[in-house]
């Protein structure tokens, strides 16, 4: 697939027992070659089931956050090779069906990462998004549009597609353990000139799927707000944050 590329599906998962088989089931296998779970120490039967349905996983000894589970999904996919790397929520809120979409676009070397959007279209309010978090998106990324002299249709979904020319490009390791590590990465990519694309995801929202609080929700628009201006201050040489360091490889 896509001149013998490597693609690799991570999971980044904590509490997902309810949601994972339905997650798992509707990934297309043919353009898949690994699917890798890491479990944020659930309490629930994640892991076990996550054996049972024969997917790669890897355990963290204590929770540590979804940012730094994140950081852990990429390291080992890298570490095994992957060309590309699509991150998946397995708590079924977006639909694994776009996976063919969202690979092949970094795969034919348009894209550096892909993201698959709730907001384009009639996604997000169409499947549940309360009208709240609607609100809070469309602010931040309106002002983080500006702040990034950048255009997307929003910054906080957690669906994406990543090369490993991206993936190793940017120092991931230095950003958030916490929820705002998903808006440091999409910082990084238009700090040093990747190509972004998007695609629309329809999304469903329902008792069993995960969502932040509505108090981590505060500290994550503080986070987002805190990012753009970093951003700004590193591109004015102001300041040097670690993650708009150039890696070395």
């Amino acid at each position: 697939m896509f001149d013998g590329k490597k693609i690799i599906v991570v999971l980044p998962a904590y509490n997902a027992e309810l949601t994972l088989r339905q997650t798992f089931e509707e990934i297309p296998m043919e353009f898949v070659d690994v699917i890798l779970l890491v479990d944020d120490h659930s309490s629930d039967a994640t892991v076990a089931l996550s054996h049972e349905l024969g997917i790669k996983t890897y355990l963290h000894p204590s929770n540590l956050g979804y940012g730094a589970n994140q950081k852990t999904c990429y390291r080992e996919a890298l570490r095994m090779g992957a060309d590309i790397i699509l991150m998946l929520h397995p708590d079924y809120q977006y639909s694994p069906k776009l996976i063919p979409s969202m690979i092949s676009l970094v795969g034919s070397g348009q894209y550096d990462l892909v993201l698959g959007s709730r907001i384009l279209g009639v996604g997000a309010l169409a499947g549940g998004m309360p009208h709240y978090k609607y609100i809070a998106n469309r602010i931040l990324t309106f002002i983080q549009n500006i702040l990034l002299h950048h255009k997307l249709s929003e910054y906080h979904t957690g669906y994406r597609s990543y090369s490993r020319q991206f993936m190793t490009s940017i120092p991931f390791e230095d950003n958030s353990d916490d929820f705002i590590f998903d808006n440091q990465i999409l910082a990084q990519a238009i700090y040093s000139g990747f190509q972004i694309g998007e695609i629309s995801c329809p999304t469903k929202y329902f008792e069993e799927a995960s969502s932040i609080k509505f108090s981590d929700s505060i500290v994550y628009g503080l986070g987002v707000l805190a990012t753009s201006v970093k951003f700004l201050l590193n591109k004015w040489g102001i300041i040097r944050s670690p993650i708009f360091r150039k890696v070395d490889k």
